[in-house]
């Protein structure tokens, strides 16, 4: 039987020249016991961005599914964050995300949240400049920043953020900030992007499911990446993994994305970042 060819994702280009695939993988609470098993899944599926976190302990499992794949590490995109406690030494804690995801360079590494509390997050982002400089990491971003932390940022650094992943989902959808943020030449990349299916069941969504049969997951992806936005989707379902991949085969049509624009119903799921000051520990 051959074996069905793996999806194409399509990439963006960040800021810095760097290339990422739009379309990735999140392993957000993951249990670190089943993390690697869940990835190898992900990669065989065809997925090339993995996406995880200090916070989420399960940077280990990422790294061990990674090695054991056998795909060269050039194909493989790895996005990890920075802990909210571990602000104050930025360094020595990329250090121990980079030994448990056992690789020399990271792709993509974010602060995971503001926490404008703290004060601490442009003194943070100078620890990442420099390691970024070194060549630690293809690129830096932030996740969770509001404008004026975008501007905190732009007042005293030398580097500025790639990529700001933010919550975006059709029930919430950001759009100022959104807006914001790509007029800085950041990309945006939406986490929980399907709202964690809060609003899958939509009448609006049913219908266009129906009209391409397709999932609703995959409507509200090719949402996103008709939008151009970055996109990382979660499950630990080998079947479901494949479906949401296959989303990159759906494009909308701008009055079905503008539909979709219309559902914003400002139904936010996590923290706000402007008051968000927990540690990840």
């Amino acid at each position: 039987m051959t074996e069905s060819p793996r999806p194409v994702v399509p990439e963006l280009t960040l800021g810095n020249s760097v290339r990422i695939p739009q379309l990735g993988f999140g392993v957000f609470q993951v249990p670190a016991d089943r993390t690697q098993e869940v990835v190898e899944d992900a990669l065989a599926a065809g997925y090339r961005h993995i996406d995880t976190a200090a916070a989420y302990g399960n940077e280990a499992g990422v790294g061990a599914a990674i090695a054991s794949s056998g795909i060269p590490r050039s194909e493989i995109f790895v996005t990890t964050k920075l802990r909210n406690g571990d602000q104050g030494r930025a360094r020595a804690a990329f250090l121990d995300s980079r030994r448990a995801l056992n690789l020399d360079v990271v792709d993509l590494y974010l602060i995971h949240w503001p926490v404008p509390s703290q004060g601490m997050f442009v003194q943070a982002w100078k620890e990442l400049e420099a390691l970024y400089r070194d060549g630690y990491m293809r690129a830096i971003g932030v996740s969770n920043f509001l404008a004026d932390h975008l501007d905190a940022l732009y007042e005293q650094s030398q580097v500025l953020p790639a990529v700001n992943q933010i919550e975006l989902h059709p029930g919430f959808q950001q759009a100022a900030l959104a807006a914001d943020t790509i007029s800085r030449g950041i990309a945006v990349e939406a986490y929980s992007p399907l709202g964690q299916g809060r609003e899958l069941a939509g009448a609006e969504v049913a219908a266009l499911a129906e009209k391409y049969a397709a999932t609703a997951a995959q409507v509200v992806l090719a949402w996103h990446l008709g939008s151009g936005r970055i996109v990382i989707p979660k499950s630990s379902d080998s079947a479901r993994m494949r479906e949401n991949l296959a989303a990159v085969g759906l494009e909308l049509t701008q009055e079905e994305l503008d539909l979709l624009d219309g559902l914003e119903g400002g139904r936010r799921i996590g923290a706000d970042p402007a008051t968000a000051d927990f540690s990840q520990f």
